[in-house]
């Protein structure tokens, strides 16, 4: 895919990208190998480790987990009502749609100790292993602490478009709005209203100023990360892109990953004409 090839003017270092189309890879550019801190892509690998804990029954969405009043489903759709970076209440749960990486960190715990093992070996026994994602590692936070590399991701983008380790129903219904109408901040892009999200995947929806193309169906759904990351999954054309830099987020993001994206999806479609 030609339309990859713009990733290499990006002012980075290194970079990895990798479009998904029906389950295989399409396009490339970069090291496919090369480790890279996620950021909060962090987060879609934990969340999907959580719809595997659900779909075995040792979580229930609608569970008692985080701050009194809130649960499993608040945690992981952000609105239990914890701080950004502190398990500190700024809510009530259900009311705002608070970001909040502590609020991933307890859910983590939550469903490590429902497991009987530590969320890392969790997440690596029921998602790395299965799928194949031999680079992969959470080495931190499960807000914001794992890595990857894009071969790996191009594997877990593969089973978003079509779920093997849980069921088809649960992963549309993660990735639908969930506590719809909720305002809040998207970091990098401000105050979005809505701000809607699913059970942990971010919802592109009607969002703007926004990290994925102005061409994206409202139902793309994904999630980007401060290390200059990047997952968007495009359901309407059975579509992903994998982007990892090695340069933090910041203007240069906001100005590339737009068009970027834009062109990537514009190449896919025509590939379906």
């Amino acid at each position: 895919m030609r339309s990859v090839e713009a990733a290499a003017s990006w002012p980075v270092e290194n970079v990895a990208v990798a479009v998904v189309q029906d389950g295989t890879v399409v396009g490339s550019l970069g090291d496919q190998q090369r480790v890279f801190p996620l950021a909060s892509v962090t987060k879609l690998l934990t969340s999907y480790a959580v719809l595997v804990a659900v779909e075995e029954g040792a979580v229930e969405w609608d569970q008692p987990a985080g701050p009194p009043g809130a649960t499993v489903r608040h945690l992981i759709a952000h609105t239990a009502g914890y701080a950004f970076e502190k398990a500190e209440v700024q809510a009530e749960p259900g009311t705002r749609r608070i970001y909040s990486n502590a609020g991933f960190d307890v859910l983590a715990s939550f469903v490590g100790e429902a497991c009987e093992m530590p969320f890392a070996t969790y997440l690596h026994e029921a998602v790395f292993v299965p799928l194949g994602m031999k680079a992969s590692a959470l080495v931190g936070s499960a807000g914001a602490g794992a890595e990857s590399s894009a071969g790996d991701l191009a594997l877990f983008a593969a089973e978003l478009l079509s779920p093997t380790l849980v069921s088809a129903a649960l992963v549309r219904e993660a990735t639908s709005v969930v506590f719809p109408g909720l305002n809040g901040v998207l970091p990098g892009y401000g105050m979005q209203k809505p701000n809607d999200w699913g059970l942990g995947f971010e919802i592109r929806d009607g969002k703007s100023p926004h990290w994925t193309g102005d061409a994206h169906s409202p139902r793309t759904f994904g999630h980007f990360g401060q290390s200059g990351t990047f997952l968007w999954v495009d359901p309407e054309i059975a579509s992903a892109c994998v982007a990892l830099t090695d340069l933090r987020f910041g203007p240069w993001a906001v100005q590339a990953w737009t068009p970027f994206s834009d062109g990537v999806r514009a190449e896919l479609v025509s590939r379906r004409a």
